[in-house]
């Protein structure tokens, strides 16, 4: 990585790293020129070799000889998505129309299973099922550019809607099943949704919040109604289904790659949750970067517990069934139990996972099922390096597929060849071929820091930054389409970031990048941590409890414990005179709040610390975490066995340091 001032600005030990890279990125392409010319392999590598030292530095050539098949390989598939994004934007193809392609040439192949009810789709049954709601909703008069909120458990259902409605321009908001009352009303407030169609198991959660929700929204049930029965003016969705035609559309939206598909809503870093904004070619970009990076195949069957409102599950997982025809086994929630059962009864050769899951699989006792399954990939992220080597060689996984990308962003890196703990890679030979880099920041404020010119300072190996992505609006590859919230999106962009007047994506995740370009995950950045494979906004439960509890101050962060994935959830709150009540406040925030958003620690003291200009300050918290050792304040942990909270003494935090205490 090298920062495109010119070498005259820097320091002389920068210059001379500055000559390395460029001088081996100049013998590399000599190298593949020659080669390409067709002469032999030690006439191409002797003139690669003599540019190179021309050009000083050996240490490069051994970077150049560690990772050139990695890169090349890379390289490849970068091509190739390229190639086949620039053939669907010229065809003027969206997602709906290469899927119909697809179901075309095997209509009878399996396309989604739901594993909980052992319902199978083939590819006509889905191809039929959009088709029936793209011209349900057309005769309901819904036009390109509208929006539906779709908030359902994940079922073969679930992808039928939301892909029926891209059929007709409608553009889905994929609602998180676990939002209740504010976050659920705000979300789709936020959409602009002219209708929500929801699942019979969620209409309490609807009910909660029907009357904030306007008149003229309509309202959809999908399949079976909980013991709330029908609410007052809604219709039944699977009725009005088996009557609407089956039929591809005869005059399907003038759309193309570069227009909105649906919108998945992200926690971020501030307040309440966005809707990022996912166009026909992000979709593609994301499945097809996975499906060639980890050399999917037709035949392959992918298992996917992941959520569907969630890039992962519905992109990552469910693309690679729309895009190239494979079967998706989709489960509504994860089971441990389970897991490897489902593997076997389906025949399952893919896997998906986030952290968590490969931990819980590492916690089930053996069973034999953990013998017969033919899984050979695992795809996913937050697979911690502790236990990376153990869940392959416990459960004969060949390849772990490990990656980083948030669903709005445009510096996805990926694991390509199994190195443990990496999250991805950046090329040290060509590094301007995928213009991302780790930059420094003020790990406090989490500020970009400039050199003399303005511009952002590149990190060097080993150095922990800030992980930006260039952004250029004309390539498929780089663009940035942001969140619904304009404000929201601006505040993801950065300027004069790798040259004078650009414009780059900024992550909000810091990575830290070896001496051959593996980068591995350092933390979440900005005001909102990991929990049970969700991201948490800290200010939005801030706001939450600070509400409940007449305005005092709060402030929410994460804290690591050992042995358990992502961080846990910490409230230090204002309680001068001792009288809050830690089993009332979570009789009232199980009813506002997720159960991965509510905190699992409580801190009771005089006052919480602020700035000058009234910020509440965390570091001194976050550092003093959970240990009763370290604080005389009232500590408080969740037991979520028993459903509320204990005090924290030394006994207690030895036993949840231990693992004795369910997490």
């Amino acid at each position: 990585m090298v920062l495109e001032a010119g070498p005259g600005h820097l320091p002389r030990r920068a210059q001379r790293r500055m000559r390395a890279p460029g001088a081996g990125s100049a013998s590399v392409v000599s190298l593949v020129l020659l080669w390409l010319l067709g002469l032999p392999w030690s006439w191409s590598a002797a003139a690669a070799l003599g540019v190179y030292v021309g050009g000083g530095g050996w240490r490069f050539l051994r970077i150049v000889c560690k990772t050139a098949r990695r890169d090349l390989f890379a390289l490849l598939v970068l091509i190739r998505v390229r190639l086949e994004l620039r053939h669907h934007q010229r065809a003027r193809h969206t997602i709906p129309r290469i899927f119909q392609v697809v179901a075309q040439q095997q209509p009878d192949r399996l396309a989604l299973v739901d594993a909980g009810s052992d319902v199978c789709w083939t590819f006509a049954q889905l191809d039929a099922y959009s088709n029936a709601v793209a011209n349900l909703f057309c005769q309901l008069g819904f036009t390109p550019g509208d929006v539906v909120a779709i908030f359902l458990e994940g079922r073969p259902e679930f992808v039928g809607l939301w892909l029926g409605l891209a059929k007709v321009g409608v553009e889905a908001a994929l609602l998180n099943v676990n939002l209740r009352r504010e976050p659920l009303a705000f979300c789709l407030g936020t959409s602009g949704a002219k209708a929500l169609i929801f699942g019979g198991e969620l209409t309490a959660a609807v009910a909660e919040v029907s009357g904030q929700l306007g008149k003229s929204l309509l309202k959809f049930c999908s399949g079976e109604l909980g013991p709330e029965g029908i609410l007052p003016d809604t219709q039944f969705l699977d009725p009005l289904l088996k009557e609407a035609s089956t039929a591809p559309l005869a005059q399907p939206p003038d759309k193309g790659m570069d227009d909105r598909l649906f919108y998945i809503y992200t926690s971020g870093t501030t307040g309440l949750p966005k809707a990022a904004i996912v166009v026909h070619s992000r979709y593609y970009r994301i499945a097809a970067f996975g499906h060639h990076a980890y050399s999917m195949q037709v035949a392959d069957v992918l298992y996917d517990c992941l959520p569907l409102y969630h890039t992962a599950g519905n992109i990552m997982g469910v693309g690679q069934c729309l895009i190239y025809g494979l079967t998706v086994v989709l489960r509504k929630k994860f089971s441990a139990s389970r897991f490897w059962d489902d593997c076997v009864k389906y025949n399952c050769t893919v896997v998906q996972y986030i952290g968590e899951i490969c931990r819980y699989l590492l916690k089930q006792p053996v069973r034999e099922a953990e013998g017969r399954h033919r899984v050979r990939l695992a795809v996913g992220n937050g697979l911690r390096p502790a236990i990376w080597e153990e869940f392959t060689e416990r459960f004969g996984v060949r390849q772990i597929g490990e990656f980083y990308g948030a669903t709005e962003c445009n510096c996805s890196i990926a694991n390509m060849d199994g190195k443990v703990g990496s999250c991805g890679f950046n090329s040290r030979i060509l590094p301007h071929v995928y213009p991302i880099r780790l930059v420094k920041v003020n790990e406090d404020t989490m500020e970009l820091l400039r050199d003399a010119q303005g511009l952002c300072i590149p990190c060097q190996a080993g150095e922990p930054g800030l992980l930006v992505g260039q952004i250029n609006q004309q390539d498929p590859l780089r663009r940035f389409d942001g969140y619904i919230s304009e404000s929201a999106t601006s505040k993801k962009i950065a300027h004069s970031v790798f040259r004078k007047g650009d414009s780059a994506y900024i992550s909000g995740d810091v990575l830290v990048m070896d001496e051959l370009g593996y980068m591995y995950f350092r933390d979440r950045s900005g005001d909102t941590f990991r929990w049970r494979g969700e991201n948490v906004s800290t200010t939005e439960v801030e706001g939450v409890l600070s509400r409940l509890l007449g305005q005092t101050d709060v402030a929410v962060y994460g804290v690591a414990v050992p042995g358990v994935e992502g961080k846990a959830g910490m409230a230090a709150i204002a309680d001068p005179h001792g009288q809050l009540s830690p089993n009332a406040l979570y009789q009232e925030l199980q009813k506002v709040l997720a159960p991965y958003a509510r905190p699992i620690f409580l801190r009771l003291l005089p006052q919480v610390d602020t700035t000058g200009t009234f910020k509440i300050q965390k570091t001194r918290l976050q550092h003093e975490g959970f240990d009763p050792r370290q604080t005389s304040d009232r500590l408080f942990f969740l037991d979520l066995k028993q459903g509320h909270y204990l005090p924290l003494d030394q006994s207690v935090y030895t036993r949840i340091c231990s693992g004795a205490f369910a997490l």
